[in-house]
């Protein structure tokens, strides 16, 4: 693949070809398409055009301006960008080779947060001298993945744009502003109206790409005038580039002449229409042909030193790598966001990622071969491994006393009352507080079987996700302890497991490293990622209502204590069970507390594993979903039938969950288990 019109450049700017200290894994945290297909999309796309961008923008944008905000879209879905996806186009430094176009967000409303979505520069334009309006509707073409605007004019003008960049954007990628005349301008009209563009924007603007092939003066005309805004801009702004924006359905052979002249070309993504301001943008595989036919015939007549920039097309990360390997510098996004989900700048970066360190070539030393092969079981991961291990036991032994005597020694001595007395008291008490520890029982074991996986197949292979995942939930889970002594009671074989258990966790943490996937990323917006989208909604979902509700546990564990059910089921009243024994209530809250935390602890390693995690091949996550939600939700189930605590409305919330877990296993499947594509699906 050209790596930005140039097979032979690095992979990485430390100077050396080679994996260095820079190998470092582009942060796997897939952006919300989840979210995008299964709810806002279909609800969106039953609005109008105009209606549900302005809707879309507005929101995303309203979000990154709240404090901390911007931390949500990130936490959601952002990518931290590998070094090896640096670069520079024309001369100015970028991210990453993916743009956004500025026919997306004319007027700037969501910038801020688009720049978290992994972009490596945004064009900003077109830019008038005056503001262009309208109020026409903006119609989608679905069946060919198209957008038609009214008028390919509107932005609010030069003075609103000057404004909004001197207030700053929010965000520090690079501008590529896009000129343009104000509509039916002469040529000389529209020469003063560029030079004053040009003097107000250029201290603000990384480069300019200038637009007149499509204002309908004849060619000569046309080539005349760019030629001019060109000298123009030098002037202006000296060594800033300057690109010619070429617009769909432009001959090849009618600009290329005048294309040498520039710094590179950016190959347009509107089609416009003769004798109309309408403008037609994405338009499926024919668009996508044309562009990649252009990109070939126009990096054969430039050779390597222009860059070309491809705008038109791109809805899958296959479209954008087949255009880099055309000879494309970079590719920019407008329609393919609409279509194909927030996500789609971060997919076509993985699959750019992956063909760059796959075209590498690695010399076989000592320094390479210590990057490239796993730490050892005591450097980091085993300890997480054991820790997770631990946690099945102490699970397995919990649910073992919990299903026998249920109280231990200690207990007893606490309550001042010995089982036998508690059972002739209330039949149903013992049976109600070993419903609470059966069930932190099973969350025990499902956390330890999540950590385990976690370890042995994400921290073990330096996946960043998975060390965030497995920090998280660690971090919630110890400081749940403390949650114990909220009625003052002190567990001391709780106190006993955190001390064994958080050696091991602070052991975990020594000197872990990301390093890069070596799977390949999902190139193709076929059913089978689009049904991963729906069952990835499932299992965040599951996962967040399980923090819910561990949260509402823990709430009311160490407040209230009981809810109406569990009274109803007792059969008495709370302050009948605080007149038997004082110590009875701090006891069951320690039960229920603890309880609720060790449920959000678990959540928080759903949650994150669910949002970051669903990656084409990662079959081993499937399995960590599977075998890590039959404990919890078998001990949650069983318990509450064996006791006969039936009440539906207090089993709802587990009834959906159980729903939620099983859909997500179902469509998630295809995904995970199976590598991207057929061939190719593991760097050797």
């Amino acid at each position: 693949m050209a790596c930005l019109g140039c097979e032979a450049q690095p992979i990485a700017r430390s100077g050396d070809t080679r994996y260095t200290g820079e190998y470092i894994q582009q942060r796997r945290r897939p952006m919300p398409d989840w979210s995008y297909h299964t709810l806002f999309k279909p609800l969106l796309f039953k609005l109008g055009g105009r209606q549900a961008r302005d809707l879309t923008l507005r929101a995303i944008g309203g979000l990154s301006r709240i404090p901390g905000g911007t931390f949500v879209i990130r936490t959601m879905g952002h990518m931290e960008m590998s070094p090896l996806l640096q670069d520079d186009l024309a001369g100015v430094p970028i991210a990453c080779p993916v743009g956004l176009s500025g026919g997306l967000d004319p007027h700037g409303t969501a910038h801020r947060a688009l720049a978290q979505f992994g972009l490596g520069f945004i064009e900003l334009g077109p830019v008038t001298v005056r503001a262009v309006h309208s109020a026409a509707p903006i119609e989608r073409a679905a069946e060919e993945e198209a957008i038609v605007y009214p008028d390919g004019y509107v932005n609010d003008g030069a003075d609103v744009v000057l404004a909004r960049l001197r207030k700053g954007t929010g965000h520090r990628l690079p501008h590529f502003v896009r000129l343009r005349p104000m509509p039916g301008s002469s040529p000389r009209e529209a020469l003063e109206e560029q030079q004053e563009l040009l003097f107000k924007l250029a201290p603000y603007a990384a480069g300019f790409v200038l637009d007149g092939l499509a204002e309908g003066w004849p060619s000569e005309t046309a080539l005349a005038y760019l030629a001019e805004v060109r000298q123009l801009a030098h002037t202006a702004a000296p060594g800033k580039p300057v690109l010619l924006y070429v617009p769909q359905g432009v001959p090849l052979r009618a600009w290329l002449d005048t294309a040498r002249s520039f710094s590179g070309v950016v190959l347009g993504d509107a089609q416009r229409e003769p004798g109309s301001r309408r403008e037609r943008v994405g338009g499926g595989a024919a668009v996508l042909s044309a562009q990649l036919s252009t990109v070939r015939g126009l990096r054969e007549a430039l050779g390597e030193r222009s860059a070309i920039v491809a705008a038109g097309g791109v809805h899958q990360p296959q479209d954008a790598t087949d255009l880099l390997a055309a000879g494309a510098n970079s590719v920019m996004l407008h329609s393919g966001l609409v279509y194909a989900g927030p996500g789609l700048p971060k997919r076509i970066n993985e699959a750019i990622l992956y063909d760059r360190i796959a075209s590498s070539s690695f010399d076989d030393t000592a320094d390479n071969h210590d990057e490239d092969s796993t730490p050892s079981f005591w450097a980091n991961w085993g300890w997480m491994g054991l820790l997770g291990l631990g946690m099945i036991i102490g699970g397995i032994l919990a649910w073992f006393i919990a299903a026998t005597s249920v109280l231990l020694p200690y207990d007893e001595v606490f309550l001042g009352k010995s089982r036998s007395e508690v059972m002739r008291w209330n039949a149903h008490l013992l049976h109600f507080m070993s419903h609470d520890r059966i069930t932190l029982a099973g969350t025990m074991i499902s956390i330890g079987i999540f950590y385990y996986q976690l370890a042995n197949h994400g921290l073990r292979y330096g996946l960043h996700w998975a060390r965030t995942a497995v920090i998280s939930s660690c971090v919630v889970g110890f400081s749940s302890f403390f949650l114990y002594l909220g009625y003052g009671y002190f567990d001391p074989l709780h106190a006993l497991v955190a001390v064994v258990l958080l050696p091991m966790f602070l052991l975990t943490l020594r000197g872990l490293k990301d390093r890069p996937s070596r799977k390949q990323p999902n190139l193709h917006n076929d059913r089978v990622w689009l049904r991963a989208q729906w069952g990835q909604c499932c299992l965040v979902v599951l996962g967040f209502g399980l923090g819910i509700g561990g949260l509402t546990i823990s709430a009311v564990g160490i407040t209230d204590v009981f809810v109406s059910t569990d009274l109803t089921y007792l059969g008495i009243s709370r302050d009948q069970l605080s007149t038997w024994s004082e110590s009875l209530i701090p006891l069951i809250a320690h039960d229920r507390a603890g309880f609720g935390g060790a449920l959000f602890s678990l959540a928080v390693a759903i949650t994150a594993s669910a949002l970051w995690g669903i990656n084409p091949g990662e079959g081993w996550l499937w399995w960590t979903f599977l075998w890590g939600g039959i404990p919890g939700f078998t001990a949650g189930l069983y318990v509450h039938a064996h006791i006969g605590y039936t009440d539906f409305v207090h089993l709802l919330p587990v009834y959906i969950a159980v729903l939620l877990y099983i859909v997500g296993l179902v469509l998630t499947y295809p995904y995970l288990s199976h590598s991207a594509n057929a061939e190719g699906a593991v760097l050797k």
